[in-house]
């Protein structure tokens, strides 16, 4: 009878996939499968590990299969409806949370919430916030209020097209977004995960900045005075968005780098003085 030691021999995956999909097959910790790597594994369980395996060979993200993706220190269920969280929009839930501080029972927004991941830890972290999120998915939808009740995090969620979702009431104090950024030429939309998830979650079909541009132009009539908008946008995108906001009546319009040193995070002040 096969082995988790023998099919390791066998497999094409790294090391760190191959466990991870036993981990999922067995629902086990990692240190269990060293220590029972010799052990016999049920022919279904061997069946289920090779059926994980071809998808993850065709190219599959290990999100979609495993069904979870680590954002923030917290596990959030994604599917192919929404997008899988990324370590650099940890950067924007960080810059959100700073212009949050001092305020009292802040309103926020998060405009195309996806999995809610933004919404959500935003959320946890100022339980004393109102939070909302939208998005024109109704899968997408379905995905972050399950992980709103999961993580048991108070987020009102709306559906339809950026600011269309909302009820007419408006007074935010932050506007976070992570719209769709990439040009539709873009070359990587045909590469790599980016084949597998949602194409109006990554693109705008057009130049790229098409939706950052209407978030920005339609933000003023939606905040509070002195409320801030910050979105996330592409590593060669900062310059355009700072024009953008600019011309959409912020100021102290500054962007903000990620780990790797790229300008990830764009943001300013609604209509100051």
């Amino acid at each position: 009878m096969e082995s988790l030691r023998s099919l390791s021999r066998d497999s094409a995956l790294p090391r760190l996939e191959f466990q991870m999909l036993w981990q999922h097959v067995l629902q086990v910790p990692r240190v269990w499968l060293i220590a029972h790597d010799g052990d016999p594994v049920d022919p279904a369980k061997a069946a289920r590990f090779r059926e994980l395996q071809a998808r993850r060979l065709a190219g599959e993200p290990m999100a979609y299969i495993l069904g979870v993706r680590e954002f923030m220190g917290r596990d959030f269920h994604v599917s192919p409806a929404v997008l899988i969280p990324r370590p650099e929009t940890e950067l924007l839930v960080e810059a959100g949370l700073r212009h949050l501080e001092g305020l009292k029972s802040p309103r926020v927004l998060d405009l195309g919430t996806g999995t809610g991941a933004i919404a959500i830890c935003i959320a946890l972290d100022r339980p004393d916030a109102r939070v909302a999120g939208s998005d024109s998915s109704a899968q997408a939808l379905d995905v972050a209020k399950h992980n709103a009740q999961t993580l048991g995090a108070a987020v009102d969620f709306f559906h339809g097209s950026w600011y269309d979702a909302l009820p007419a009431i408006g007074g935010f104090d932050l506007i976070v977004s992570n719209p769709p950024y990439i040009a539709a030429s873009d070359p990587h939309l045909k590469q790599g995960d980016l084949r597998f998830e949602p194409a109006s979650a990554l693109t705008d079909h057009g130049d790229g900045l098409a939706a950052l541009r209407e978030i920005a132009q339609g933000a003023g009539q939606w905040l509070a005075p002195q409320g801030a908008l910050l979105m996330e946008h592409g590593w060669d995108q900062a310059a355009a968005v700072r024009g953008i906001m600019e011309s959409s009546g912020f100021g102290r319009v500054t962007s903000l780098p990620d780990l790797a040193g790229v300008e990830r995070v764009t943001g300013g002040i609604y209509n100051e003085g």
